[in-house]
């Protein structure tokens, strides 16, 4: 899962950062309805997080670009305690969900989750395939039976591989699904992690290099 926190204040953003990286999210942060356009038409974001109140470009702009060039992104507006019409106007822009601060961190990881398995194609809520079952919710992955200990890069790893159903996915799409915008594109840090993994899965070993393509299960 890969999201965009947007929020004017460095520190709030830090830390809705950090709770969702705790979570197994991939985050990027941007301080201003500008920076946040610049992040969100480059990089393929599940969700974006975005403070109604923003600089620059103010976030009821930001969101519609995003509904018009993004429609695959989900978007969940945060804005202060207001009358309902202000959140009837926030979803009439485009926004797919509207959370009203102050807001308890795990109602807002609930959203995220929620908006996340909307993004894209549909998928199931537990993800089975080859021996393996992971549930994104719980962050819990087994084979045959029994609890892996995986870190969140891994665990997202495998979850890219088990969602993509037997399809090929490419050492970028991960790169871009698990890691955040600060990854160097050109370090061997998915190739790595992948090694990991794949000592942890155990043999008869799931996950297969296709050559030139990148991994499946």
């Amino acid at each position: 899962m890969r999201v965009l926190v947007c929020d004017d204040e460095p520190r709030a953003a830090a830390t809705l950062a950090r709770g969702l990286r705790r979570e197994g999210a991939a985050v990027d942060v941007a301080c201003d309805g500008a920076e946040a356009l610049r992040y969100a038409l480059v990089h393929p974001y599940d969700v974006v997080v975005l403070d109604r109140d923003l600089p620059e470009v103010h976030g009821d702009d930001v969101c519609r670009r995003l509904n018009a060039e993004q429609p695959r992104t989900k978007v969940l507006m945060v804005a202060a305690a207001g009358p309902v019409d202000a959140l009837v106007e926030g979803l009439a822009l485009g926004a797919d969900d509207y959370l009203r601060k102050p807001f308890r961190f795990d109602e807002l990881v609930a959203r995220v989750r929620a908006l996340a398995r909307r993004s894209g194609s549909s998928r199931p809520a537990v993800l089975r395939r080859a021996g393996l079952e992971l549930d994104p919710a719980r962050r819990r992955a087994t084979r045959a039976g029994c609890e892996l200990k995986l870190s969140l890069k891994e665990f997202g790893v495998l979850e890219a591989l088990l969602a993509a159903d037997g399809d090929v996915v490419s050492a970028e799409h991960l790169l871009e699904k698990v890691w955040d915008a600060n990854t160097d594109p050109f370090t061997n840090t998915v190739r790595m992690t992948v090694m990991k993994l794949r000592r942890k899965l155990g043999d008869p070993q799931p996950v297969e290099t296709v050559p030139g393509a990148g991994y499946r299960i």
